[in-house]
């Protein structure tokens, strides 16, 4: 504690003022207590202030760029166009929304982070001011910054990975995702747990820290792929040509403009299983759209080939009769709720 006999220092402006005009060691050193010293930490807090509000500003602005995307929505519309356009038009009020969303959750982190680290370095110039020893205080809040970063390495990688997936937008509310564990709709997003709901209901949390990997099924664009199996005696060549126009008229259906967003293709023979012969058909879908879309699909093929006499393959099994005392017999094709079977292939069956 400083003595009232004690000169000034050469920083002390008040305290050498007062000592200049009246050449008393007291009187300027109670001069500068009751007026440098407060009017220093009033300067000190205005400046923590202002830089406080500046650097605020600063974020505010970053914050409302990053609302507008980095594209303005009119140069997407005209590059895009057709039915591509329409269905990002038709999405577009929902990524809007989660980008507002991202940027205003960025910048408020950022603005804590800002007046958490203004607060701590004006508190401690302030408290150097009135002339308390920091050096203590300094290497106290070192050493406790390490005992809490070892203490919670796992709240501390959940904030950090949190911070990186908002940057990033992995993920937003209302995506399809799969997390590893948990598969559903994103419900909340947080710098520490992301909350989402499965198809039956059921509300999973998981720590950002724990997620390894993302898969996102709403973002941009989506696909489905259908397998659609035909028996061996079917014409593969009209079963593609089959497909195609019940896929085309799906994409010239006005009740599913801007849900199919691309021409669908019939990508062809896929897989030659024992039982059937699977032809795979893909579409091109808007965002969370894909399964509607697949049923409706599956819907239509079905009533095609019923139209088209079009048979889908049928469980068989070979079965061989054998006794102890002859040859074995020829085998027998046990058909389970089936029609006879069609061609060579299907009344030999694997054996």
């Amino acid at each position: 504690m400083l003595s009232l006999n004690d000169p000034c220092a050469d920083d002390a402006t008040i305290c050498n003022f007062v000592y200049s005009e009246t050449d008393s060691t007291a009187a300027a050193n109670v001069a500068d207590w009751l007026v440098g010293k407060p009017m220093a930490l009033i300067g000190l807090a205005l400046l923590g202030l202002v830089i406080r509000w500046v650097l605020h500003r600063v974020i505010d602005r970053v914050v409302k760029r990053a609302e507008t995307g980095m594209m303005p929505n009119r140069f997407s519309r005209a590059m895009t166009g057709g039915k591509v356009g329409t269905a990002l038009n038709i999405h577009e009020a929902a990524g809007a929304t989660r980008r507002v969303q991202r940027a205003q959750t960025m910048g408020t982190l950022l603005k804590s982070i800002v007046t958490g680290i203004i607060l701590a370095v004006i508190g401690t110039m302030m408290l150097s001011e009135i002339g308390v020893n920091v050096a203590p205080i300094i290497a106290s809040a070192g050493i406790l910054g390490l005992a809490i970063g070892f203490g919670a390495q796992s709240l501390v990688s959940d904030f950090l990975s949190g911070i990186f997936m908002i940057f990033e937008d992995q993920y937003g509310v209302g995506d399809e995702v799969d997390l590893g564990e948990a598969v559903g709709t994103v419900e909340a997003v947080s710098l520490r747990v992301t909350r989402l709901r499965d198809v039956n209901g059921t509300v999973w949390y998981v720590r950002n820290g724990e997620i390894l990997r993302v898969g996102n099924m709403s973002q941009n664009w989506a696909r489905t792929v259908l397998d659609i199996s035909v028996a061996y005696g079917e014409d593969v060549a009209q079963v593609q040509r089959v497909l195609a126009d019940v896929a085309h008229d799906l994409w010239v259906d006005e009740d599913f403009k801007g849900r199919v967003i691309e021409e669908p293709s019939v990508w062809g023979v896929q897989d030659i299983t024992p039982d059937a012969v699977v032809v795979r058909v893909a579409l091109k879908t808007a965002p969370l759209e894909q399964w509607s879309v697949a049923r409706e699909m599956r819907q239509r093929i079905k009533a095609r080939f019923d139209l088209e006499g079009i048979e889908m393959p049928f469980a068989q099994r070979v079965v061989w009769m054998r006794s102890a005392d002859s040859e074995p017999a020829q085998p027998e094709v046990d058909i389970d709720s089936a029609p006879p079977a069609q061609g060579p292939a299907q009344a030999e069956g694997p054996a």
